[in-house]
């Protein structure tokens, strides 16, 4: 190999081992729609199962301009390459092929009374009137967005279980163009669809519980109705959702939401107006005290 190449293949795996560090990237917005809508059109948010959507909750920016997990631009490290979707190969429609999926950690159940409600795009689970609030930026398909829902974000549950804090929830899909398929737009799908039926919380957590590869475009409607089924997701109104994609035109809105803050990577976590260090994420104890210093607990 050429020093020139050799150089090239040093830069290219400083780049990659930053990625891994660091979380997901690839947040930016160049002008196409990984979702299928044209860019720019209007999105509907359409109703809950069951209720109509509630108003707490807020699309705006937390004054955050960074990424917690950051590792740049679409097509930067991380990504296939794909920009269109076809860097995936279709998954399976046997469903015989469909995973057996896991219970979420029986912590969650100490959510079930907690309600969650959608303005715009973003997905509000805790009381509305609640003195605190913590932004969370996600990506279904990010492994870092797994590690900080089995670390950091433990240390939320009694927090939101008392009802001192509120959690915004903005649900990513730029993996999807990065790796190709629609596994993480199908997941926010679902997640949206959560919304009124009691489970939301349950449900987020298990779907993250169960994240295939970021590689693997696994979160099909039928996977994601098997998650469901673990925490007792049944309702016909959700199923319709998740099987006829209702909520694809949020998902947009959703995602218009993550860029318009100015997040470029997953997971982006602000409590209070203030990012939280990307190293204190992934512990429960380390995140327990960036919430402690916040007046959090």
């Amino acid at each position: 190999m050429s020093r020139t190449g050799r150089g090239g293949a040093a830069s290219a795996a400083v780049v990659l081992l930053g990625a891994l560090v660091a979380g997901c990237g690839g947040g930016g917005d160049d002008g196409k729609d990984w979702t299928g809508l044209p860019k720019g059109s209007a999105s509907v948010d359409g109703a809950a199962p069951g209720e109509s959507s509630g108003s707490a909750g807020s699309s705006g920016s937390a004054g955050s301009s960074g990424s917690a997990g950051s590792s740049g631009s679409s097509g930067s490290s991380g990504s296939s390459g794909s920009s269109d979707g076809s860097g995936a190969p279709s998954p399976s429609q046997d469903p015989a092929d469909v995973p057996e999926a896991k219970a979420p950690p029986a912590s969650v159940g100490l959510l079930a009374g907690v309600p969650a409600s959608v303005r715009g795009g973003v997905i509000t689970l805790g009381k509305a009137g609640a003195k605190h609030t913590v932004k969370v930026y996600e990506d279904p398909r990010c492994p870092f967005c797994k590690k900080f829902e089995e670390g950091g974000a433990q240390a939320l549950v009694r927090p939101l279980a008392a009802g001192n804090v509120k959690v915004e929830y903005t649900i990513a899909s730029f993996l999807d163009r990065n790796f190709g398929g629609s596994g993480s737009a199908n997941a926010a799908n679902a997640l949206r669809a959560a919304v009124g039926t009691g489970k939301f919380a349950a449900f987020h957590s298990a779907v993250f519980t169960n994240q295939p590869e970021e590689s693997e475009d696994a979160f099909t409607p039928a996977f994601l109705l098997k998650i469901a089924d673990t925490v007792g997701l049944r309702e016909t109104a959700f199923l319709d959702a998740v099987n006829g994609n209702r909520y694809k035109s949020w998902v947009r809105t959703a995602m218009d939401a993550f860029t318009s803050d100015g997040i470029s990577g997953t997971p982006t976590v602000v409590v209070d107006g203030k990012k939280a260090p990307s190293d204190s994420l992934y512990s429960e104890t380390s995140f327990g005290k960036v919430l402690d210093e916040a007046g959090i607990s």
